[in-house]
């Protein structure tokens, strides 16, 4: 698949996943949202959206060298989760349970499609 389709499939993807925050923070539920639940949104999907990119034109240059590039990206993306978390943690009061959720709900549904979208792109590879 181009990298177009990925982009684009990708802010579909976010989209979607902004629903039910969105839903939460209109109907009277924004106490299940931490304060700047948007800027840990903004930042998993942004740093999602840099690792998918990375690992798919680092496939397209190096086909062999495609898990390794895919190794890189996700200990960067772990790293970078680790240090915002701790940043954000120290520069805000946040409700501990409601934080771990909310960072949970995005983290992992990201790193699902992350990893949706990288076997699609691979078995694609595997056919030629």
């Amino acid at each position: 698949m181009k990298l177009a389709g990925n982009i684009l499939s990708y802010l579909l993807f976010v989209m979607i996943l902004a629903v039910l925050p969105l839903w939460l923070q209109y109907n009277g539920h924004a106490d299940l949202l931490i304060a700047h639940f948007w800027l840990l949104f903004s930042f998993l999907s942004v740093l999602t959206l840099v690792v998918v990119i990375a690992v798919i034109k680092g496939q397209q240059i190096n086909a062999e060298r495609g898990s390794q590039v895919f190794l890189a990206a996700t200990v960067f993306k772990i790293l970078a989760c680790l240090i915002f978390t701790l940043v954000f943690l120290l520069k805000n009061k946040v409700n501990k349970p409601i934080f771990v959720a909310d960072f949970f709900y995005i983290y992992f549904l990201n790193m699902a499609f992350e990893i949706y979208t990288l076997l699609r792109n691979l078995r694609n590879q595997n056919l030629r």
